[in-house]
């Protein structure tokens, strides 16, 4: 009996571990040193954990939002919430992270929606306050973390504020965050950093102390952008814009402004951070401090589908080739309704001014520029989601949960929901769920079969960072991994190694020097960050090798003839195709939004303009590649 009960060890353990007889050691398919010459949203940087008890939420989680990237002396410097510093990059795709606290005071909002902009060649900095005693901050080496107070105490109220100097050296102040208020601008002085104009014009600012009050017009404070949600659907409140009347009102915040061919672009995000309609909108102007006019084409950045969801209160800023990009917020909202990541899309102004951003694709693979180019069509890689549905098997699963979700249904009340952990969510194409093993310790492990040998490019690991007890920021938080790749699921080849990495990469992206052709892929863990090994999808690009799906047939768009606003819009469903991307614009040539949809034929669309005249076209696709788009219909 003993010597049975060592055999069928023997053969458990042969099974479970075979993949570490026949590693080969280093490969050359991954050199951590060699610059990537694509990214992929989330964009991977070091997001900072929560400080304990944020919101009344005890859970540990990360999050940002409210990015603002800038090019500084040829570099790029981004900005966000609640970080404990900032992050550059050269290449926009590998982002160093610099401690630098502008809090004064423990749970003041210095790091909240923060502005920066160059001014007279100096990088300045703000974050998010109601009160009027905050600094402005300023630098020449924003790399050093050294800052100076440029103003010690600011007398405007700005919250989620923007900087924007005009050609002419006036510099202009914008700001704003309310379901009913609308968002303001002033020109300041440079020196004082006041309004500009009559001082005891904004005595009565200055002793306000309710936000309604301290939000409005005053003096040559003026209003720049309000929402229309009666007749702009995307502007409605609710998870598809559902909610009439919104409960706290349509928000409108994140301002921005972008000067393009001697006009200027308000923009600003809307209706709410936590749902899936999170989008940039834009005003146009020919004044900074307008009036402005709602651009037709609005949302101008929109991304309701796929696996990144969101794309709000975001800035625009050009790269050093003169390329435009959008960047945004998007949502996780499982841990938090504030949980969030940060993502960024080509964009861009077309040959009629009208400002655009592209988010067809953008969590796929997205091609970093090397030089000037038309970004009307985006900047896809053109390397193909092959993990979707496909099976994982892992070393072991944490146990289903029913956990508060810090959500509220339409009735106010708190929504409970059965979470479990297994492995069918690591490839779901679903940020809101994930895979976690039942330790972080090291050799906890997946392993996905992509059914066939397919041609792999790139891979995605996102981290869930599942019952973490990190807060706030550390200088020791990273992974370290090691994955494999077989055509058999027995003999593998070592292509990443990341058993050295220091680096803290929640959503690490990488990018293969060379393709890699296998059927079966494993993930090894090392080292983990904190908490369990939970990883939200693990995504694999590249090319399936095979056909592509045919051209859609019988797609349809119902525009509701008792509110424009709202459209159901309809295919036929194909075995060949895995998801469909819908386009839609104000011209047959201006089909600059995009709807990922994964798993159906029918999308209840909410976000129509009433009066507008629109075009929609569909596409299928797979893990082979994109089918040809459907001819173009005409929605009244």
């Amino acid at each position: 009996m003993k010597k049975i009960f060592l055999l069928l060890l023997a053969a458990c353990t042969t099974s479970i571990w075979s993949q570490k007889a026949n590693i080969p050691g280093k490969t050359d398919w991954f050199d951590p040193n060699k610059p990537a010459t694509t990214y992929c949203n989330p964009i991977n940087i070091g997001y900072n954990f929560t400080t304990h008890n944020h919101n009344g939420i005890p859970e540990s989680r990360r999050s940002s939002a409210d990015p603002v990237i800038i090019t500084y002396k040829g570099e790029y410097y981004l900005f966000a919430t609640n970080q404990a510093g900032f992050f550059w990059s050269k290449d926009m795709s590998d982002w160093n992270f610099v401690y630098g606290s502008f809090q004064r005071k423990p749970g003041d909002d210095d790091q909240c929606a923060p502005a920066a902009w160059v001014v007279n060649d100096t990088l300045f900095y703000v974050g998010s306050t109601w009160n009027r005693d905050h600094p402005i901050w300023k630098t020449a080496d924003p790399k050093s973390g050294k800052w100076t107070r440029h103003v010690d105490k600011a007398m405007l109220p700005t919250w989620d504020p923007a900087i924007f100097q005009d050609d002419d050296k006036k510099v202009y102040m914008y700001y704003g965050s309310s379901g009913k208020l609308p968002l303001v601008g002033t020109e300041v002085d440079y020196n004082t950093w006041l309004p500009k104009g009559n001082q005891a014009d904004y005595a009565q600012l200055y002793k306000a102390t309710e936000v309604e009050d301290i939000q409005r017009p005053y003096g040559q404070i003026k209003e720049v952008a309000i929402l229309n949600p009666s007749a702009h659907g995307w502007e409605r409140f609710g998870p598809n814009n559902d909610m009439e009347p919104a409960p706290w009102g349509n928000f409108i915040e994140g301002a921005w402004m972008t000067k393009h061919n001697g006009k200027y672009y308000m923009q600003y995000g809307a209706p709410a951070t936590e749902f899936k309609g999170y989008a940039n909108g834009v005003h146009v102007g020919d004044n900074p401090l307008g009036p402005f006019t709602y651009q037709k084409h609005n949302p101008m950045s929109y991304k309701p589908g796929g696996f990144v969801i969101g794309a709000g209160h975001g800035n625009t800023f050009a790269d050093k080739y003169g390329n435009y990009w959008n960047t945004g917020t998007c949502k996780i909202s499982i841990k938090d309704r504030f949980e969030r990541r940060i993502d960024m899309f080509p964009a861009g102004f077309d040959k009629d001014d009208v400002m655009y951003s592209i988010t067809s694709y953008g969590d796929f693979p997205i091609v970093l520029p090397t030089g000037n180019r038309d970004q009307t069509k985006g900047a896809s890689s053109g390397w193909m989601l092959l993990s979707y549905k496909k099976p994982v098997t892992v070393s072991s699963s944490e146990e289903c949960l029913e956990v508060e979700t810090h959500r509220m249904d339409n009735g106010g009340k708190k929504v409970y929901e059965k979470f479990c952990y297994g492995s069918e969510n690591l490839t779901d194409e679903n940020i809101q769920t994930y895979w976690s093993a039942k330790t972080g310790n090291p050799d906890e492990w997946l392993q996905m079969d992509l059914g066939r040998q397919m041609e792999i490019k790139a891979l995605q690991i996102n981290y869930a960072d599942h019952k973490a007890t990190q807060y706030n920021k550390a200088m020791d938080i990273y992974y370290q991994y090691k994955i494999f790749m077989s055509d058999d699921a027995q003999n593998w080849t070592l292509v990443v190694d990341k058993s050295k990495n220091d680096k803290d990469a929640p959503h690490d992206y990488v990018e293969l020097t060379k393709s890699f052709k296998a059927r079966y892929i494993k993930m090894v863990n090392i080292h983990n960050a904190s908490g369990l090994f939970a990883i939200s999808d693990f995504r694999v690009f590249g090319n399936g090798l095979s056909e592509k799906p045919k051209a859609i047939s019988s797609f349809k768009v119902d525009r509701n003839k008792l509110d424009s606003r709202n459209a159901m819009i309809s295919w036929k469903k194909q075995n060949d195709a895995v998801g469909y991307n819908i386009y839609y614009g104000i011209a047959p040539d201006k089909l600059y939004n995009s709807i990922m949809v994964y798993g159906d034929n029918v999308y209840d669309f909410r976000g129509l303009d009433k009066g507008t005249k629109y075009y929609f076209t569909i596409e299928p696709f797979n893990e082979n590649g994109i089918g040809t788009k459907n001819k173009i219909i005409e929605v009244k």
